[in-house]
């Protein structure tokens, strides 16, 4: 029965109507269809969208031409819409590139560059533009004055979606202000719903961009929100690089063979791939060669007795060189072969053609490629004498390959295999690889471990023993280690370019080759140090940590992650804050799709202090957990960039970059909880002393006892004790220190004195505005103490200050 599907075309001509309605799409015409992807579903989140993209130009911008930023975001609200104005100090743009660069979709300069930068695809700003113009209805208003330039340029334009090119409705020339920079004003439909957003979008850019300052005017604010730049320090300046051997994937891999203008595979790894030198190449090729060609299995020669067995075969297969120049060539084969632990039969090849460039250097006999190929098939007939030899009597039977797999298989397996099923396996293996049909013995792993695998089955199923994964798995690591690589030369660039078996095999030699990380100089992390000042400017919190991890590679691209953690003080308690970057850039949307988001929750937080209900999920605790990831190409979720993909290497490197700053946040939690026991415990003492002191007294009728510096004794703190010894109109003033904990302590102690001390047995003495300032830094060993003497008038009054220890482990009766 025909289907009413099959019969549909069958009118004449449909295929070409079908055609004509087939046309080209403009990629601004897709967008302006599809301006979700982007980032501009809503108005409110559209105009954050619009903020985030003209801001990160900016950063860029700035610098790149060596410049702090500076940047102004202003937000009006004109009649039923939104005026957004952004302006920086950059560099300023060309007038013949400006109109390109804000009226032209996936038009950039960065999108084939391996470099850390903010901007990669050449959509985010242009976008903005399209926004605007579908939304108002009103041209994008860009000013723009490069460096040097006496005017700036004044355009006006909207993006024709149909071309995607600029359609410039105002040029020309005009003063501004500013020396050097770029303006942008754009009227959209929008509004203020997503401030908070807004607010953490400008207040995160401030965290991972110290060096930037940035200013926000908006409506409903009476002042502006000002961020000042924490340091003059410039991110690093980067470099572009060739793409890293690891993570490079098959296809992409293909192309660059297709593309280069290399010959030979080592010079294609040495031009095209950072990272790869000569030896660098030789090891890969190596690893190349082990998968395209296979190993050689190298074999035990025979015995020292069984020389002359060999010397006699290869003799037989030479023929009319003379008696003497044949005896020669096949005596220091034998001999040769017998000085060797195993032979693999590439091994063997050369030793028999060197030794026969030898006789004939002797001998003036001539020993051709078809002595030679005798001479070695002799020889190698009686390294791998399997079976019983044709013709000979039972009791000459040799069978060496099973000796020999005998005893490598009993090595490698555990000693509870009986001799006789590691002898029936050894026996199985040597029949299988000698019907392998390479007579060198050639294989590749997989091909091992099929053959391992078959003989082990064999032997399970016919003897009823067990004969393992482990086993196997042993036996096939001991048997390639003993297996040569082969010197064959690989092929070219064309050959394994037409050949994507081998494309694959290359592409496996590049992933298992240890190759130095890539270099970072192609990258501008924040530095732990930053990050740490970052979170610090605009978050006053107890406690901050920061750590930077090595460079990594995902897809061929060098990727960091950094990560901070700030602690208590301000942040308001609950759920803990997560800010995520990429290239400096936060991420305000999509929290919940995104890598870090996933990996944080991933984290048993309660191991490092924090609480986590269910022991899963984002932690509680006033904290906020900071994650930058910096990449030649950070892979996002869509277009928008809002959420970083789920890469098994970016998820492992972020987890060690948060678990790295939340060790230091343990050790600080542990810490205070320490000092907090510590703490009620000396209020617990210090009711209790005096009361005991005073019962004591009253019990034995005698004074009471003194109690000072019992506190320090009974809890190994530090005491700092002064003594006065008043003596006519002065006062010999005596700080001791004494050190009852067990450590080490370096001090830092202050005596202000209104009177001048004299004569200080040590430290300085600064006379500041009348108050003299005794400034003393002992090491008191644990269990010593360390004193200063000095005379003073008999009205000084004085007041100590003790640094260098934690207030809970200081006693001070001074």
């Amino acid at each position: 029965m025909t289907s009413f599907q099959s019969t549909l075309g069958d009118e004449e001509g449909i295929a070409e109507e079908l055609a004509e309605g087939q046309r080209e799409i403009s990629i601004a015409e897709f967008f302006e269809k599809n301006k979700h992807m982007l980032g501009f579903d809503s108005g409110a989140r559209g105009l954050v969208t619009a903020v985030k993209e003209a801001v990160d130009n900016a950063l860029d911008a700035t610098e790149e031409a060596g410049v702090l930023p500076d940047i102004y975001v202003e937000i009006t609200e004109v009649g039923d819409y939104y005026r957004l104005v952004i302006e920086d100090n950059g560099p300023g743009i060309t007038k013949e590139q400006l109109p390109k660069v804000f009226g032209k979709l996936l038009y950039g300069s960065r999108f084939h560059v391996r470099e850390q930068n903010r901007g990669q695809q050449g959509i985010g700003i242009s976008a903005a533009v399209l926004y605007s113009q579908l939304t108002s209805g009103q041209p994008a208003k860009i000013t723009s004055r490069p460096k040097g330039q006496s005017q700036a340029q004044y355009f006006e334009l909207i993006i024709d979606t149909d071309a995607n090119e600029p359609e410039i409705k105002a040029d020309e020339e005009t003063s501004w202000d500013r020396p050097h920079g770029t303006r942008i004003e754009l009227e959209m439909e929008a509004n203020m719903r997503a401030r908070s957003q807004l607010h953490d979008y400008i207040k995160h850019t401030a965290v991972v961009n110290p060096h930037a300052r940035i200013e926000l005017r908006e409506p409903g604010l009476e002042e502006p929100l000002k961020f000042e730049r924490a340091t003059d320090q410039l991110p690093a300046e980067t470099s572009e690089i060739r793409p890293h051997p690891h993570g490079v994937e098959l296809g992409a891999l293909i192309k660059m063979l297709e593309a280069t203008d290399s010959y030979s595979i080592s010079g294609f790894l040495q031009e095209e791939f950072t990272r790869v030198g000569k030896k660098t190449a030789d090891s890969l090729l190596s690893n190349f060669r082990d998968r395209y060609f296979g190993r050689e299995l190298a074999w035990r020669p025979p015995a020292a007795h069984e020389d002359a067995a060999l010397a006699a075969a290869v003799e037989g297969a030479v023929s009319n060189k003379g008696a003497a120049a044949t005896e020669s060539f096949a005596t220091r084969i034998a001999e040769t072969v017998g000085n060797h632990e195993r032979v693999s039969h590439a091994e063997l090849t050369r030793i028999v053609e060197t030794i026969a460039d030898d006789v004939e250097s002797e001998t003036g006999k001539t020993f051709g490629s078809t002595v030679r190929e005798n001479a070695t098939a002799a020889a190698w007939r009686e390294i791998t004498a399997y079976g019983d030899a044709e013709d000979a009597p039972e009791e000459e039977t040799r069978d060496l390959l099973t000796d020999d797999l005998h005893a490598i298989i009993e090595d490698a397996t555990s000693t509870r295999k009986d001799d006789e099923t590691v002898r029936a396996v050894a026996e199985a293996l040597a029949r299988r690889l000698a019907n392998h049909g390479d007579e060198r013995f050639r294989l590749t792993r997989d091909e091992l471990v099929r053959e391992i695998a078959d003989a082990a089955s064999f032997v399970v199923d016919q003897r009823e023993v067990s004969f393992g994964g482990t086993a196997r798995e042993n036996v096939v690591d001991a048997l390639w280690s003993l297996m040569r690589t082969v010197p064959d030369e690989v092929p070219n660039v064309t050959a394994v370019a037409a050949d994507r078996d081998a494309a694959a095999d290359l592409l496996e030699a590049m992933r298992e080759t240890d190759i130095l990380a890539p270099p970072t100089d192609c990258l501008a992390p924040i530095t732990a140090e930053l990050v740490e000042a970052g979170l610090r400017k605009e978050y006053d919190a107890d406690f901050y940590a920061a750590a930077t991890r090595d460079a990594e590679v995902h897809g061929g691209d060098p990727f960091i992650v950094e990560a901070g953690i700030a602690y208590g003080g301000e942040i308001q308690d609950g759920s803990a804050s997560i800010l995520r970057f990429a290239n400096r850039v936060p991420l305000v949307y999509q929290r919940g799709a995104c890598a870090t988001t996933d990996v944080v929750k991933s984290i048993g937080w309660r191991n490092y202090g924090l609480d986590q209900p269910g022991g899963s999920g984002v932690p509680n605790g006033p904290a906020v957990i900071m994650i930058h990831v910096a990449s030649t190409n950070v892979p996002f979720t869509s277009e928008s960039k809002d959420a970083i993909a789920n890469v098994p290497e970016i998820e492992d490197e972020i987890e060690l970059a948060i678990r790295e700053a939340a060790r230091e946040l343990k050790s600080f939690l542990n810490k205070r909880r320490s000092m907090q026991k510590r703490r009620e415990k000396q209020d617990v003492l210090g009711r209790i002393l005096p009361e005991m002191a005073d019962k004591v007294a009253e019990v034995t009728g005698r004074e009471r006892p003194d109690i000072d510096g019992a506190l320090a004794r009974i809890m190994n703190n530090v005491s700092v004790e002064r003594e006065l010894d008043a003596e006519n109109d002065e006062i010999t003033v005596t700080l001791r220190v004494e050190n009852h904990s067990d450590t080490n302590e370096d001090l830092e102690i202050t005596d202000i004195v209104s009177g001048e001390p004299i004569d200080p047995s040590a430290g300085t003495v600064v006379d500041m505005d009348g108050e003299w300032f005794l400034q003393w830094t002992p090491t008191v060993a644990a269990g010593d103490e360390e004193t200063v003497t000095y005379t003073v008038s008999d009205d000084a009054d004085f007041d100590v200050s003790v640094d260098g220890v934690e207030t809970e482990k200081l006693t001070v009766n001074a």
